[in-house]
């Protein structure tokens, strides 16, 4: 199908604003008029279609060979009742291989039309930048799906009719194909972004590692959980998955722009441009010339873009404290004997050498332990929208809402516990939440750049506000907050149990 038939199909501009103002039904619509363009061009170039289609014929009959011999090991060997674990797993992988493979369709979909001279075209049709998003990303997806189901088809259909004679229940089918799914389409989505964002075919075929290494890590993950019989985890990875969808969709439609597509003829590594877009941010304007200034002009303005995000972080340390107290009730089995707690001598001798103990060698692993967390939370949560960032922020509270009901708590005295711990979280907490706030942020950006900026233009400006805050405010009170977590600390508990 020609980009003269494309535009064929579309009225005019200009036509009564229509294409000013349309409803979803009419932006779906023509964006399956570029859908079903790209299908026809991908199903008639057997170079596309001849390597899925022998993955989709060949790998079955391999992971079935595989599976033949796994169940003569695992017979032979007396350990036949684990074959019900076993069998799952090779669907997942079949659906995987076909995804992975056609990923190449979706590195495509705009830098390769853009190599081959066909996108200046396309571009020019009456289509708005979410039509054309949107049928590129359905064109990029419906093949490697296809490919994937009639992989997984084949393979589960020789169990059940072979040697084997496997009977999954329907929940465990369900599953495998919902989860095959949130893979591929995050996946395909990822790499719609590269090509959109990329100038060569080279550029997003080194990128696109970025994205079949993590889905197969979480593949292994997925296989680990299914021979561990621990399948209801599967569903929350599912729900992840579609997050993770859903913010790379976003993400995709909300930064493409068909003009810069076309400008860009190369990417380059400016780092006199980046250093000057970082210092910029991180000092704050030419008015700063004193540290007050700094903070005052540049420090404390940038807490009003941190309150989206530090309630984020907020809520979810609440949830997981409240989680991880249900789950200490819930786990009888792991709670901690009443009995440790009876001997209040041997109580306070211990608190006794742990304060000998609050020297400067505990001040420097306690605010080193809180400085490497926090920039371990900021790496991570870059590459996982901010997600991790918040994970990281929260963890800890689940292990503390799981002491904090411990019934060895009553023999303790929630007042001491509380004693330990309330000093300098006081401090350490709200600290923690900025910081948090400031990754979170920093790794969220590029989903929803502000306007008239660029994905990276707005990351490096993320990045200068995450380094004054961490600087000018996070560093200082982590320091006050180890100070007091080693020296007045444990006065407060001593005095609390009455030593």
């Amino acid at each position: 199908m020609t980009i003269q038939a494309v535009s064929s199909t579309l009225p005019a501009p200009g036509q009564g604003g229509k294409y000013a103002h349309h409803t979803w039904r009419e932006t779906i619509r023509n964006a399956m008029i570029v859908t079903r363009r790209e299908l026809r061009d991908s199903f008639r170039d057997w170079r596309i279609m001849a390597p899925i289609f022998l993955l989709t014929l060949a790998f079955p009959a391999l992971a079935q060979n595989l599976t033949g011999l796994a169940t003569n090991f695992f017979v032979q060997n007396g350990a036949e009742p684990l074959m019900d674990n076993f069998l799952p797993l090779l669907p997942m992988v079949v659906g995987f291989f076909p995804v992975s493979i056609s990923l190449v369709i979706a590195l495509e979909t705009f830098v390769g039309e853009k190599e081959r001279r066909s996108l200046e075209p396309l571009l020019s049709t009456p289509l708005t930048n979410l039509e054309l998003y949107l049928g590129k990303t359905f064109a990029a997806t419906i093949p490697p799906l296809l490919g994937s189901y009639t992989g997984m088809a084949i393979y589960i259909l020789s169990l059940v009719t072979g040697e084997q004679q496997w009977r999954p229940s329907a929940e465990l089918i369900i599953q495998i194909m919902l989860l095959t799914t949130g893979q591929a389409l995050v996946m395909v989505t990822g790499a719609v972004v590269v090509s959109s964002q990329t100038t060569s075919t080279r550029a997003a075929n080194l990128l696109a590692s970025f994205i079949i290494i993590p889905t197969s890590l979480l593949v292994l993950l997925e296989s680990l959980i299914m021979v561990t019989n621990q399948r209801y985890v599967l569903w929350f990875i599912f729900g992840a998955l579609l997050v993770a969808d859903a913010m790379l969709f976003s993400m995709g439609a909300r930064i493409f722009n068909r003009e810069e597509l076309l400008g860009r003829a190369i990417d380059q590594i400016n780092l006199r441009w980046a250093g000057r877009i970082f210092w910029a941010h991180f000092k704050g304007g030419e008015k700063v010339t004193n540290l007050a200034q700094w903070y005052r002009l540049s420090v404390l303005p940038t807490f009003k873009n941190l309150r989206s995000p530090a309630l984020v972080v907020g809520i979810a340390m609440l949830a997981l404290f409240i989680g991880g107290m249900v789950f200490a009730q819930v786990r009888s089995d792991l709670q901690l004997p009443v009995e440790m707690m009876t001997d209040r001598s041997q109580t306070l001798s211990d608190m006794r050498a742990a304060f000998e103990l609050g020297n400067g060698l505990g001040f420097r692993f306690i605010l080193g332990q809180n400085l490497r967390v926090l920039l371990a939370s900021t790496i991570l949560g870059v590459f996982s929208f901010g997600v991790m960032s918040i994970f990281f922020a929260a963890l800890p509270f689940s292990i503390l809402g799981f002491l904090f009901a411990q019934p060895v708590m009553a023999a303790l005295g929630v007042g001491t516990f509380l004693a330990a711990l309330v000093p300098h979280s006081i401090i350490e907490i709200p600290a923690i939440i900025i910081g948090a706030a400031a990754a979170t942020r920093l790794g969220a950006i590029i989903t929803r750049p502000p306007d008239g900026k660029g994905v990276w233009e707005a990351w490096l400006g993320a990045l200068g506000d995450w380094a004054k805050v961490f600087v000018g405010v996070v560093i200082p009170m982590l320091i006050v907050s180890a100070l007091i977590e080693v020296y007045v600390t444990p006065r407060i508990v001593l005095a609390a149990l009455g030593g």
